[in-house]
């Protein structure tokens, strides 16, 4: 057998390299790169290893652990899973910043590989620098965290055990139904070791990632009964179709057979928005249009979704009481969730499968009439909300009504947290699909200018526009600077309603005082008055502060033309928010309590939760 001497984190960093995928007959190579913020546990080792590869597979650099990772995850969903990339840290403290965003892409599927370094194996320079001593297990570092958001996890304490590690990693995060992140956690002293490797584990490899899993008959059949059966037929549509590559098929299918279709977080602009079936949004979030036909549907098809408790309304959206629920997914776990018909199958193959069993089948003609009414009302509902208005502080869906006007309807999106993926989902308008990038599984702070970055390499002839709250800006920015370093322009709109303006309204919602949220409303010696422009420029973007709808509006036009990343902040008002379509969510409020407005919240919430479905 031939074999290639090399330390552990060059035979690493070559596999790496030669792994490929085909997308759109072009073989690419599937790590588009590794992001790197060097330290004692990793510079040394896959540092010298990285380097010596620089021109195969690329090296970037980060300011924030957290901030890469979600980069690369950002990027990994905006290639719908067909790409990833590779994120490094030191031990100690550099690996535990990415343990977050591990979770980010372990909750919402999506293939990411880290690579934190490690303890000393052989255990000599114990305790060393870092390292987190545990009294009663010697075996335990700060790695065993990354236990919990990884699909696959191993510690490599000896070089050859990488060989059948990289194996189980590669099939981990290229396979549909268990993809998500990867954590192989190196020793620092086992980097640095050799090893006769063989030379076959450096050949190139082509992956798929698109393994087309077709529907057990039996499952089949009784699917395709129950729908027949249907007179008030529902589709929740969820990341899984993007995933699948099933935009299309599902376009044909729910105009084929008059179904109407509830988008996801993850499922946002799987269909064009002005699609006849396309009822936008569903549950928390969602339009009143969907919402309302998922109040009286019988038979609810849910594809490629983990049904998570704002699509469902916390289990309340569903008025049906009777309705049956159709589990198409590749990942069983997801498919028999609330003791649904599973239909455990690839998107794609299961919506052309299902198709051809249906024939000609079309819900009824009431059905649809319905639902034309109701997108008609929620159409209108939108341009209400976000249409130009002369107000001293716009409301977040005004500031998107002028990101769309301003940048047109195939500008991808991306957002993570706070107010704005409420108004996003019930009123961002995609064309295409990936047009709508929420984080919104983990609904994770800080991820939206980082993701930003990594959307962007993914789909570089698009804009780009970040739309992030300063709370949210405030957590994580850093990479802003990261942004302008590689040149990878991203458009940020700031908005500033000065604290955790959905945070406080929920507090409100629930009787609380409004305390703690809101910066007028929290403890302070002196208030803070931020310029987020003038630090913006400070990390080297294009920045300005607007005072209007209008000149936010030029703003983004000059934006567009611009050759580096712009900030543009506007003051937004923290207490409106879009009035039509939205549902209740499972938000416990206390018991008891010396405030009369909990009691009143609490009596409600009682009530509320009477609906909500257990089976």
């Amino acid at each position: 057998m031939s074999t290639v001497r090399l330390t552990m984190a060059q035979a690493l960093a070559r596999f790496l390299s030669v792994q490929m995928t085909v997308i759109e007959g072009e073989k690419l190579p599937i790590f588009a790169g590794v992001w790197a913020i060097f330290g004692h546990g990793n510079v040394a080792g896959l540092g010298e290893a990285l380097h010596g590869l620089r021109d195969k597979l690329p090296t970037y650099r980060a300011h924030n652990e957290q901030a890469m990772v979600h980069s690369a995850v950002a990027f990994a969903k905006a290639n719908f899973r067909r790409r990833m990339m590779v994120a490094t840290t030191s031990i100690g403290p550099g690996a535990l910043n990415m343990v977050t965003a591990a979770a980010v892409a372990h909750v919402n599927r999506l293939p990411v590989l880290l690579l934190p370094g490690d303890v000393f194996a052989n255990r000599r320079p114990d305790p060393v620098l870092q390292q987190v001593e545990d009294f009663g297990d010697a075996t335990i570092s700060a790695s065993d965290c990354f236990k919990p958001v990884s699909r696959y996890f191993d510690r490599i304490t000896r070089p050859e055990q990488l060989i059948p590690a990289l194996h189980r990693a590669m099939t981990v995060l290229t396979d549909p139904a268990d993809c998500g992140p990867v954590t192989l956690s190196l020793c620092q002293d086992v980097q640095a070791e050799a090893y006769d490797y063989p030379a076959s584990l450096f050949e190139e490899r082509v992956w798929s990632t698109e393994r087309r899993i077709r529907p057990a008959l039996d499952e089949l059949s009784a699917a395709i009964a129950a729908l027949k059966a249907a007179h008030k037929p529902l589709i929740v549509a969820g990341g899984g179709v993007l995933y699948s590559g099933a935009t299309q098929e599902l376009a044909d299918f729910a105009k084929k057979h008059g179904i109407p279709v509830g988008e996801t977080q993850a499922g946002r602009a799987v269909l064009h928005y002005d699609h006849p079936m396309a009822m936008g949004s569903i549950g928390v979030t969602g339009s009143s249009a969907a919402n309302a036909m998922a109040e009286e549907a019988d038979v609810v098809l849910c594809v490629g979704t983990r049904l998570q408790d704002f699509t469902t309304g916390s289990w309340t959206v569903f008025g049906n009481g009777k309705a049956k629920f159709i589990g198409l997914n590749i990942q069983s776990f997801d498919a028999t969730k609330r003791w649904s018909q599973p239909l455990v199958c690839d998107a794609l193959a299961g919506l052309q499968e299902l198709s051809h069993g249906l024939k000609d089948w079309k819900s009824p003609a009431s059905w649809t009439a319905k639902a034309d009414k109701a997108l008609a009302d929620w159409k209108a509902s939108v341009h209400s909300a976000t249409r130009l208005a002369n107000v001293d502080l716009p409301s977040d869906a005004q500031v998107i009504g002028a990101v769309q006007r301003g940048l047109g309807k195939s500008a991808t999106v991306v957002c993570a947290a706070g107010g704005l993926p409420g108004e996003l989902h019930k009123l961002w308008q995609g064309e295409v699909p990936g047009a709508y990038h929420l984080e919104y599984g983990f609904s994770c702070m800080g991820y939206e200018v980082a993701g930003g970055i990594g959307v962007k390499m993914a789909q570089p002839d698009r804009d780009v526009v970040v739309m992030v709250g300063d709370g949210s800006y405030m957590m994580m920015n850093s990479e802003l600077a990261t942004s302008v370093m590689m040149g990878v322009k991203i458009i940020v709109v700031l908005l500033d309603n000065r604290g955790y303006g959905c945070i406080n309204r929920l507090q409100m919602a629930t009787g609380g005082a409004n305390f703690n949220n809101l910066l007028k409303d929290a403890y302070h010696e002196v208030m803070p008055a931020i310029d987020f422009a003038a630090h913006a420029a400070a990390q080297g973007a294009i920045a300005r502060k607007v005072a209007s709808l209008s000149e936010l509006e030029a703003g983004l036009a000059e934006a567009k033309k611009a050759d580096r990343s712009t900030v543009l902040v506007i003051d937004t008002d923290p207490l409106i928010t879009t009035e039509a379509g939205g549902h209740w969510w499972d938000v416990a409020v206390p018991e008891v309590s010396v405030r009369g407005e909990v009691d009143a919240a609490r009596a409600a919430y009682v009530q509320k939760k009477q609906a909500q479905r257990l089976v």
